[in-house]
Protein backbone atom coordinates (compact mmCIF):
# COMPACT_ATOMS: atom_id res chain seq x y z
CA UNK A 1 0.00 0.00 0.00
CA UNK A 2 2.93 2.33 0.63
CA UNK A 3 4.12 1.68 -2.94
CA UNK A 4 0.66 2.53 -4.27
CA UNK A 5 0.76 5.72 -2.21
CA UNK A 6 3.97 6.60 -4.01
CA UNK A 7 2.25 6.04 -7.38
CA UNK A 8 -0.60 8.32 -6.22
CA UNK A 9 1.95 10.99 -5.26
CA UNK A 10 3.53 10.72 -8.73
CA UNK A 11 0.23 11.48 -10.45
CA UNK A 12 -0.41 14.37 -8.06
CA UNK A 13 3.02 15.78 -9.03
CA UNK A 14 2.10 15.50 -12.72
CA UNK A 15 -1.23 17.22 -12.04
CA UNK A 16 0.49 20.06 -10.18
CA UNK A 17 3.01 20.36 -13.03
CA UNK A 18 0.11 20.67 -15.49
CA UNK A 19 -1.70 23.32 -13.42
CA UNK A 20 1.41 25.24 -12.29
CA UNK A 21 4.24 24.54 -14.77
CA UNK A 22 5.79 27.92 -13.98
CA UNK A 23 6.49 26.72 -10.43
CA UNK A 24 9.69 25.08 -11.65
CA UNK A 25 11.14 28.59 -12.07
CA UNK A 26 10.38 29.68 -8.51
CA UNK A 27 12.83 27.34 -6.78
CA UNK A 28 16.32 26.10 -7.78
CA UNK A 29 14.98 22.64 -8.74
CA UNK A 30 18.09 21.71 -10.71
CA UNK A 31 20.38 22.30 -7.73
CA UNK A 32 17.98 20.56 -5.33
CA UNK A 33 17.57 17.48 -7.53
CA UNK A 34 21.28 17.30 -8.39
CA UNK A 35 22.12 17.18 -4.67
CA UNK A 36 19.28 14.71 -4.10
CA UNK A 37 20.59 12.38 -6.83
CA UNK A 38 24.05 12.35 -5.27
CA UNK A 39 22.61 11.57 -1.84
CA UNK A 40 20.38 8.78 -3.22
CA UNK A 41 23.41 6.88 -4.50
CA UNK A 42 25.52 7.76 -1.47
CA UNK A 43 22.87 6.14 0.75
CA UNK A 44 22.55 3.27 -1.75
CA UNK A 45 26.25 2.52 -1.23
CA UNK A 46 25.84 2.75 2.55
CA UNK A 47 22.89 0.34 2.59
CA UNK A 48 24.53 -2.45 0.58
CA UNK A 49 25.15 -5.34 2.96
CA UNK A 50 28.28 -7.35 2.02
CA UNK A 51 27.07 -10.44 3.91
CA UNK A 52 23.69 -10.50 2.15
CA UNK A 53 25.36 -9.74 -1.19
CA UNK A 54 27.80 -12.68 -0.79
CA UNK A 55 25.02 -15.07 0.27
CA UNK A 56 23.50 -15.07 -3.21
CA UNK A 57 26.77 -14.95 -5.14
CA UNK A 58 27.07 -18.62 -6.17
CA UNK A 59 23.65 -19.05 -7.81
CA UNK A 60 25.18 -18.12 -11.18
CA UNK A 61 22.54 -19.66 -13.50
CA UNK A 62 19.79 -17.47 -12.06
CA UNK A 63 22.08 -14.41 -12.16
CA UNK A 64 22.85 -14.92 -15.85
CA UNK A 65 19.17 -15.34 -16.75
CA UNK A 66 18.13 -12.21 -14.81
CA UNK A 67 20.83 -9.90 -16.16
CA UNK A 68 20.57 -11.17 -19.73
CA UNK A 69 16.86 -10.42 -19.54
CA UNK A 70 17.30 -7.00 -17.93
CA UNK A 71 20.09 -5.64 -20.11
CA UNK A 72 19.90 -7.63 -23.38
CA UNK A 73 16.45 -9.13 -23.98
CA UNK A 74 14.49 -6.10 -22.79
CA UNK A 75 16.33 -3.57 -25.02
CA UNK A 76 16.19 -5.92 -28.03
CA UNK A 77 12.42 -6.36 -27.67
CA UNK A 78 11.99 -2.59 -27.46
CA UNK A 79 14.20 -2.29 -30.55
CA UNK A 80 11.91 -4.76 -32.33
CA UNK A 81 8.96 -2.44 -31.54
CA UNK A 82 10.50 0.30 -33.72
CA UNK A 83 8.22 -0.40 -36.76
CA UNK A 84 5.18 0.34 -34.57
CA UNK A 85 6.17 4.03 -34.40
CA UNK A 86 5.63 6.21 -37.44
CA UNK A 87 8.74 8.36 -37.00
CA UNK A 88 10.93 5.34 -36.29
CA UNK A 89 14.19 6.08 -34.55
CA UNK A 90 13.29 9.79 -34.36
CA UNK A 91 10.07 9.14 -32.44
CA UNK A 92 10.21 10.58 -28.92
CA UNK A 93 7.75 7.92 -27.76
CA UNK A 94 9.86 5.07 -29.10
CA UNK A 95 13.01 6.55 -27.54
CA UNK A 96 11.07 6.70 -24.24
CA UNK A 97 10.13 3.01 -24.67
CA UNK A 98 13.71 2.05 -25.49
CA UNK A 99 14.92 4.03 -22.48
CA UNK A 100 12.58 1.92 -20.31
CA UNK A 101 14.05 -1.25 -21.81
CA UNK A 102 17.62 -0.29 -20.90
CA UNK A 103 16.97 0.46 -17.22
CA UNK A 104 18.14 -1.77 -14.34
CA UNK A 105 15.87 -3.64 -11.95
CA UNK A 106 14.46 -2.17 -8.77
CA UNK A 107 16.09 -3.02 -5.45
CA UNK A 108 13.60 -2.70 -2.59
CA UNK A 109 10.40 -3.86 -4.30
CA UNK A 110 12.14 -6.83 -5.97
CA UNK A 111 13.44 -8.04 -2.61
CA UNK A 112 10.14 -7.39 -0.81
CA UNK A 113 8.08 -9.23 -3.44
CA UNK A 114 10.44 -12.23 -3.53
CA UNK A 115 10.27 -12.40 0.27
CA UNK A 116 6.46 -12.23 0.15
CA UNK A 117 6.34 -15.07 -2.40
CA UNK A 118 8.84 -17.13 -0.33
CA UNK A 119 11.39 -17.16 -3.13
CA UNK A 120 15.20 -17.25 -3.01
CA UNK A 121 15.82 -14.07 -1.01
CA UNK A 122 19.69 -14.05 -1.05
CA UNK A 123 19.61 -14.42 -4.86
CA UNK A 124 17.09 -11.56 -5.12
CA UNK A 125 19.22 -9.28 -2.93
CA UNK A 126 22.35 -10.04 -4.95
CA UNK A 127 20.71 -9.47 -8.34
CA UNK A 128 18.74 -6.39 -7.37
CA UNK A 129 21.87 -4.77 -5.90
CA UNK A 130 24.11 -5.76 -8.82
CA UNK A 131 21.53 -4.65 -11.40
CA UNK A 132 21.62 -1.09 -10.09
CA UNK A 133 25.41 -1.02 -10.37
CA UNK A 134 25.46 -2.46 -13.91
CA UNK A 135 22.73 -0.06 -15.03
CA UNK A 136 24.86 2.98 -14.30
CA UNK A 137 26.97 2.03 -17.33
CA UNK A 138 24.63 -0.21 -19.37
CA UNK A 139 21.76 2.29 -19.70
CA UNK A 140 23.77 5.20 -21.19
CA UNK A 141 25.78 2.75 -23.31
CA UNK A 142 22.62 1.38 -24.94
CA UNK A 143 21.29 4.92 -25.42
CA UNK A 144 24.55 5.97 -27.09
CA UNK A 145 24.07 3.34 -29.80
CA UNK A 146 20.71 4.90 -30.72
CA UNK A 147 20.88 8.59 -29.88
CA UNK A 148 24.32 9.29 -31.35
CA UNK A 149 22.74 8.66 -34.77
CA UNK A 150 19.96 11.22 -34.36
CA UNK A 151 21.17 13.78 -31.77
CA UNK A 152 24.34 15.27 -30.33
CA UNK A 153 24.41 12.59 -27.61
CA UNK A 154 28.02 11.96 -26.48
CA UNK A 155 28.63 8.88 -24.35
CA UNK A 156 31.89 10.16 -22.83
CA UNK A 157 30.24 13.42 -21.81
CA UNK A 158 27.34 11.51 -20.25
CA UNK A 159 29.76 9.15 -18.52
CA UNK A 160 31.55 12.14 -17.02
CA UNK A 161 28.25 13.41 -15.59
CA UNK A 162 27.44 9.96 -14.26
CA UNK A 163 30.83 9.72 -12.55
CA UNK A 164 30.29 13.06 -10.85
CA UNK A 165 26.66 12.68 -9.81
CA UNK A 166 26.28 8.92 -9.33
CA UNK A 167 29.47 6.85 -9.32
CA UNK A 168 31.49 9.12 -7.00
CA UNK A 169 28.75 9.34 -4.28
CA UNK A 170 28.16 5.59 -4.65
CA UNK A 171 31.87 4.84 -4.21
CA UNK A 172 32.05 7.07 -1.11
CA UNK A 173 28.99 5.30 0.31
CA UNK A 174 30.54 1.87 -0.33
CA UNK A 175 33.78 2.97 1.35
CA UNK A 176 31.96 4.29 4.44
CA UNK A 177 29.57 1.31 4.57
CA UNK A 178 31.73 -0.62 7.04
CA UNK A 179 31.68 2.32 9.46
CA UNK A 180 28.12 3.68 9.28
CA UNK A 181 26.34 1.15 7.06
CA UNK A 182 24.41 -0.22 10.04
CA UNK A 183 22.90 3.22 10.63
CA UNK A 184 21.82 3.49 6.98
CA UNK A 185 20.10 0.10 7.20
CA UNK A 186 18.55 0.98 10.56
CA UNK A 187 17.00 4.15 9.14
CA UNK A 188 16.23 2.59 5.76
CA UNK A 189 12.57 3.69 5.82
CA UNK A 190 13.50 7.32 6.35
CA UNK A 191 16.12 7.17 3.59
CA UNK A 192 13.55 5.55 1.29
CA UNK A 193 11.23 8.49 1.95
CA UNK A 194 14.05 10.86 0.98
CA UNK A 195 14.60 8.89 -2.25
CA UNK A 196 10.93 9.06 -3.15
CA UNK A 197 10.71 12.78 -2.36
CA UNK A 198 13.65 13.45 -4.70
CA UNK A 199 11.99 11.38 -7.45
CA UNK A 200 8.72 13.31 -7.02
CA UNK A 201 10.63 16.60 -7.43
CA UNK A 202 12.38 15.30 -10.56
CA UNK A 203 9.04 14.18 -12.03
CA UNK A 204 7.44 17.54 -11.25
CA UNK A 205 10.27 19.54 -12.84
CA UNK A 206 10.46 17.21 -15.87
CA UNK A 207 6.75 17.43 -16.60
CA UNK A 208 6.72 21.19 -15.94
CA UNK A 209 9.31 21.62 -18.70
CA UNK A 210 7.32 19.38 -21.03
CA UNK A 211 4.05 21.21 -20.34
CA UNK A 212 5.75 24.60 -20.77
CA UNK A 213 6.90 23.51 -24.24
CA UNK A 214 3.49 21.95 -25.10
CA UNK A 215 5.26 18.68 -25.90
CA UNK A 216 2.91 16.43 -23.91
CA UNK A 217 -0.17 18.08 -25.45
CA UNK A 218 1.22 17.38 -28.93
CA UNK A 219 1.06 13.61 -28.35
CA UNK A 220 -2.20 12.09 -29.54
CA UNK A 221 -4.28 9.97 -27.17
CA UNK A 222 -4.13 6.92 -29.45
CA UNK A 223 -0.33 7.09 -29.29
CA UNK A 224 -0.40 7.11 -25.50
CA UNK A 225 -2.85 4.18 -25.46
CA UNK A 226 -0.60 2.29 -27.87
CA UNK A 227 2.34 2.92 -25.55
CA UNK A 228 0.37 1.63 -22.55
CA UNK A 229 -0.62 -1.56 -24.43
CA UNK A 230 2.99 -2.18 -25.52
CA UNK A 231 4.34 -1.64 -22.00
CA UNK A 232 1.80 -3.98 -20.38
CA UNK A 233 2.31 -6.62 -23.08
CA UNK A 234 6.07 -6.31 -22.52
CA UNK A 235 5.62 -7.15 -18.84
CA UNK A 236 3.59 -10.30 -19.52
CA UNK A 237 5.93 -11.45 -22.29
CA UNK A 238 8.98 -11.19 -20.02
CA UNK A 239 7.23 -12.59 -16.94
CA UNK A 240 5.92 -15.74 -18.59
CA UNK A 241 9.03 -16.06 -20.77
CA UNK A 242 11.15 -16.23 -17.62
CA UNK A 243 8.79 -18.86 -16.18
CA UNK A 244 9.22 -20.96 -19.34
CA UNK A 245 13.02 -20.76 -19.37
CA UNK A 246 13.21 -21.35 -15.61
CA UNK A 247 11.40 -24.64 -16.20
CA UNK A 248 13.73 -25.60 -19.08
CA UNK A 249 16.80 -24.82 -16.97
CA UNK A 250 15.46 -26.87 -14.07
CA UNK A 251 15.13 -24.03 -11.53
CA UNK A 252 13.32 -24.88 -8.33
CA UNK A 253 10.31 -22.78 -7.32
CA UNK A 254 12.38 -20.40 -5.17
CA UNK A 255 14.85 -19.66 -7.98
CA UNK A 256 12.01 -19.32 -10.51
CA UNK A 257 10.36 -16.68 -8.30
CA UNK A 258 13.63 -14.75 -8.00
CA UNK A 259 14.16 -14.91 -11.79
CA UNK A 260 10.62 -13.78 -12.61
CA UNK A 261 10.37 -11.02 -10.02
CA UNK A 262 13.87 -9.54 -10.49
CA UNK A 263 13.97 -10.05 -14.27
CA UNK A 264 10.72 -8.22 -14.97
CA UNK A 265 11.34 -5.19 -12.76
CA UNK A 266 12.44 -1.78 -14.04
CA UNK A 267 13.55 0.97 -11.67
CA UNK A 268 11.68 4.27 -11.60
CA UNK A 269 14.40 5.66 -9.32
CA UNK A 270 17.14 4.96 -11.86
CA UNK A 271 14.88 6.10 -14.70
CA UNK A 272 14.19 9.46 -13.07
CA UNK A 273 17.84 9.94 -12.16
CA UNK A 274 19.08 8.97 -15.64
CA UNK A 275 16.62 11.37 -17.30
CA UNK A 276 17.93 14.20 -15.14
CA UNK A 277 21.61 13.35 -15.61
CA UNK A 278 21.53 12.44 -19.32
CA UNK A 279 18.85 14.77 -20.68
CA UNK A 280 18.94 17.57 -18.11
CA UNK A 281 15.98 19.96 -18.22
CA UNK A 282 15.07 19.26 -21.84
CA UNK A 283 11.44 19.54 -22.89
CA UNK A 284 11.26 15.82 -23.67
CA UNK A 285 12.25 14.69 -20.14
CA UNK A 286 8.63 14.36 -19.00
CA UNK A 287 7.72 12.33 -22.08
CA UNK A 288 10.69 10.04 -21.50
CA UNK A 289 9.34 9.17 -18.05
CA UNK A 290 5.86 8.14 -19.26
CA UNK A 291 6.62 4.49 -20.18
CA UNK A 292 8.57 3.80 -16.99
CA UNK A 293 5.76 5.27 -14.85
CA UNK A 294 3.18 3.09 -16.65
CA UNK A 295 5.44 0.07 -16.30
CA UNK A 296 6.24 0.82 -12.66
CA UNK A 297 2.54 0.94 -11.76
CA UNK A 298 1.85 -2.24 -13.75
CA UNK A 299 4.72 -4.21 -12.23
CA UNK A 300 3.78 -3.28 -8.66
CA UNK A 301 0.15 -4.34 -9.05
CA UNK A 302 0.75 -7.52 -11.05
CA UNK A 303 3.85 -8.74 -9.20
CA UNK A 304 2.06 -8.20 -5.87
CA UNK A 305 -0.80 -10.36 -7.17
CA UNK A 306 1.54 -13.10 -8.44
CA UNK A 307 3.54 -12.96 -5.19
CA UNK A 308 0.37 -13.59 -3.19
CA UNK A 309 -0.48 -16.57 -5.42
CA UNK A 310 2.99 -18.03 -4.90
CA UNK A 311 2.80 -17.42 -1.16
CA UNK A 312 -0.53 -19.23 -0.80
CA UNK A 313 0.65 -22.15 -2.89
CA UNK A 314 3.87 -22.48 -0.89
CA UNK A 315 1.93 -22.28 2.36
CA UNK A 316 -0.39 -25.03 1.19
CA UNK A 317 2.60 -27.19 0.27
Amino acid sequence: MKSFGFIFAIFIAIGVAYLFPEGVELLPFKTITDIGIGLIFFFYGLKLSPSEFKAGLLNYKVHIVIHLTTFIIFPLICLACLPLFEDGIRSDLWIALFFLGTLPSTVSSSVVMVALAKGNLPTAIFNASLSGLIGIIATPLWLSFILEKTTDFEFLSVLQKLCLQIIAPLAIGLFLQRFVGHLARKYGKQLSLFDKTTIILIIYSSFSNSFNSNLIESVEMNELLKMAVIVIALFFFIFFGLAYFSKILGFNTEDKIAAQFCGTKKSLVHGSVMVRVIFGSSASSGLLLLPIMIYHSTQLILVAWFAEKYRKRNTAN
